[in-house]
């Protein structure tokens, strides 16, 4: 097994990016490893509904980066303070889904800085109840990757501020992330342990459980390596049509009170974009219609939305406010 030295990049859709490169290009029969730290992020399982599990107002505001990648499973969040771990071997059946295999030399490292870890039921790895590494994998016909977070010292606030729970208003077939009591591993030190272990050390502490030798074969990326890594995010985890309209349809279902009235707005999203909306209970049915009939086909994005509405002068077409028509459209 090699290191792949990421040279220090942390940027999520970078270091997504090397990941989907080497698992698709690299030997089938070579075995390779990244630890990686992503600035603050929440990055999406393949197939969940952005919508459903971001608070999308939240992480655009806050400067929070939102990426999905090619894994299945949860969406986690990611600052300076998480460590990620990516394990890319050749496809073995014996692998797929046996994620103690890959995890038991991390909860090993964690164990020997008495840390109480243990693998769960979910494959998540736990500390005393609560969650500090959350796991995912995806294979190809060839390679296989299994990669996780590791909450060190990671701004609990922002993770929960980030994330939402299930919105009732939503409805999807999506996969559906399950939220669990999380922790920091570094709340589980000694206070001589907090000053001393930053997080090079605990790097080079799982380096050493994992790879059992202190001399480490590293990988450095070459120029073509990373002329594939730069396309990759340029041509994909860059762009709006894979970080949010590649999520699963879903249907949108809201109440507001405008100029007195209960009004209830129904959309259809497909492909990140409104496929059909309805609005029922305004005493003027027909400028309401109108209104739905002009946002069909509109780019379900909150800045495009608005745009439409000014363009609209929503405020002649429904004598109502643009900001009231906007929380009745948007998530």
């Amino acid at each position: 097994m090699h290191y792949i030295d990421n040279q220090g990049i942390t940027d999520p859709k970078v270091n997504l990016a090397i990941e989907e490169h080497v698992l698709r290009n690299f030997d089938p029969e070579g075995e390779y490893l990244m630890l990686y730290i992503n600035a603050p992020s929440v990055i999406l399982g393949k197939h969940q509904n952005v919508f459903e599990e971001v608070n999308v107002d939240f992480v655009q505001e806050s400067g929070v980066q939102v990426v999905r990648r090619v894994s299945g499973g949860g969406t986690v969040y990611h600052d300076l303070g998480n460590l990620n771990f990516s394990y890319l071997v050749p496809h073995d059946a014996a692998k797929v889904n046996n994620y103690h295999y890959f995890l038991n030399p991390i909860v090993e490292a964690l164990q020997s800085l008495d840390v109480p870890a243990e693998i769960s039921p979910r494959n998540d790895i736990m500390a005393a109840g609560k969650k500090v590494s959350g796991n995912a994998q995806f294979s190809t016909t060839k390679r296989m990757v299994s990669h996780g977070t590791l909450l060190f010292n990671s701004e609990i606030i922002h993770l929960s501020q980030s994330l939402k729970a299930l919105d009732s208003n939503i409805q999807s077939k999506s996969i559906k992330s399950y939220r669990s009591p999380v922790a920091n591993i570094a709340t589980y030190l000694t206070p001589t342990q907090q000053q001393e272990l930053n997080m090079e050390q605990f790097k080079k502490v799982l380096l050493k459980h994992i790879f059992q030798t202190e001399e480490i074969p590293v990988y450095q990326l070459t120029t073509q390596d990373w002329e594939a890594v730069n396309a990759l995010v340029q041509e994909k985890y860059s762009t709006w049509e894979w970080n949010f309209a590649r999520s699963p349809r879903f249907t949108l279902e809201k109440t507001a009170n405008i100029s007195g009235e209960d009004v209830v707005a129904q959309l259809q999203v497909k492909k990140g974009h409104i496929t059909s909306i309805a609005f029922n209970g305004a005493t003027d049915a027909k400028a309401w219609e109108n209104l739905a009939q002009q946002l069909v086909g509109n780019k379900f994005e909150k800045n495009a939305l608005r745009m439409k509405l000014e363009e609209l002068n929503v405020e002649k077409l429904t004598l109502t406010n643009q900001e009231q028509v906007l929380s009745l459209i948007w998530v």
